[in-house]
């Protein structure tokens, strides 16, 4: 994709949409240094100048950046998205915004916003027989779907020179197809949509179904997750076809660097002086505090302030019935136990929380011995290249389909 003539790093919206993104955040920034300010105004000696000169500065400043905000609007906008070619490089850039910001872009209508897709090479599908049949050439009735993590995409599944997705292909007959989406709205919405693509792929699929089976890395484990559980409340046909569900460095149970995020942002809130600065941190993403326990559902997000300090609220989500599902954890460590694997995991995810493992019984995932895998000596994104860890892949996903 990157070596297309034509391809552009930057593409005319992109502009636009990088003006209203910076725009939003020097509008936070601004609210914030006000509220310090006016913290600040009961000192005697900074109230009058809190009260005049900084007043007007901050009035002016707030005129700036508005104006500057209908310029973009009345000029960048006239960008038309269009048909232009990208690279890799801004298809990695793209994906990381969204996964930190997301939410934002998709509720502000930003042309940087991704909309979800399901992919081949880069390209998004065309879901009916003869456009798959165009896109995938002599498709085969054995579907793989690969679902990336947060502030990643489709094309970096690709790591090392290895592609898991290809390998399946070559090695075991699957046809691979690839999801891109916005990591950054919630992990429910995600895997709502996810669902309804699933519905509509295997129903424009060109030959008949024989297997499906589904590989997420990280938070792309999640949204598989979530998509079952949509698909069996509104009564999706895809999920009849689902065989395997390989989960590869999912956090289950949460991700603590966003659990150690809330918490300072908790402490940094009693305080006048820096709760202001903790609302900088509430700039990131529904799809990142998603992460703090592992949200699935509606139900363990709406109607609740996401960045309140609170216990592990979810909704407990069994793994799908009648789905082989397996687990793959990383460690940096050597062996079990070692200092590494007790303080590290993968380097992002806890080695338990990736397999599953929860005091709470109705959290425990419990995927059988026989499907759980713990490769060695990694960091969580080698995962995606580890020679053992598709080894084991591929021998789980040869066992023929399940029977009624």
């Amino acid at each position: 994709m990157n070596n297309r003539d034509g391809a552009r790093h930057v593409h005319p919206a992109d502009l636009h949409g990088v003006a209203r993104l910076a725009l939003s955040a020097v509008r936070v920034v601004l609210e914030q240094a006000e509220a310090v300010h006016r913290r600040m105004a009961g000192v005697r000696m900074l109230r009058a100048t809190v009260g005049g000169i900084t007043g007007f500065a901050f009035r002016r400043v707030r005129q700036t950046t508005e104006a500057a905000a209908r310029w973009s609007d009345a000029r960048l906008s006239r960008s038309a998205p269009g048909t232009h070619l990208s690279t890799v490089e801004r298809e990695v850039v793209l994906a990381a915004v969204n996964g930190l910001f997301g939410d934002l872009l998709a509720e502000s209508g930003n042309p940087l916003a991704i909309a979800m897709r399901l992919r081949s090479d880069g390209h998004p599908l065309v879901l009916s027989k003869a456009g798959l049949s165009a896109a995938l050439g002599e498709p085969t009735g054995k579907i793989v779907v690969l679902v990336h993590g947060l502030c990643r995409c489709d094309l970096q599944w690709r790591r090392a020179n290895h592609d898991y997705g290809q390998a399946l292909a070559h090695d075991l007959g699957y046809t691979p197809v690839y999801l891109h989406y916005n990591s950054g709205r919630h992990i429910s919405v995600n895997g709502r949509e996810f669902s309804g693509l699933m519905e509509q792929l295997v129903q424009a699929w060109p030959v008949p179904v024989e297997q499906v089976a589904i590989l997420g890395h990280s938070m792309g484990g999640l949204v598989a997750r979530s998509a079952c559980f949509y698909a069996k409340e509104q009564g999706h046909a895809w999920l009849r076809h689902l065989d395997h569900m390989v989960l590869i460095g999912t956090p289950h149970h949460g991700a603590p660097l966003e659990r150690h995020g809330n918490w300072l942002g908790a402490v940094m809130g009693r305080s006048a002086l820096t709760a202001p600065l903790a609302r900088l941190g509430e700039m990131r993403s529904a799809g990142i505090t998603d992460l703090r326990y592992g949200n699935l559902v509606d139900q363990d997000w709406h109607g609740r302030n996401r960045f309140e300090h609170a216990q592990d609220q979810r909704l407990p989500v069994p793994l799908p019935k009648g789905v082989k599902c397996y687990a793959i954890a990383g460690t940096t460590g050597r062996r079990l136990g070692d200092i590494r694997d007790r303080l590290l995991g993968d380097g992002v995810i806890p080695m338990d929380t990736a397999l599953g493992l929860h005091e709470d019984p109705a959290r425990n995932l419990n995927f059988p011995k026989t499907r759980q895998f713990i490769a060695f000596g990694v960091h969580h994104l080698d995962l995606l290249s580890r020679a053992d860890v598709y080894g084991k892949i591929q021998d789980w996903l040869s066992a023929g389909p399940r029977r009624p």
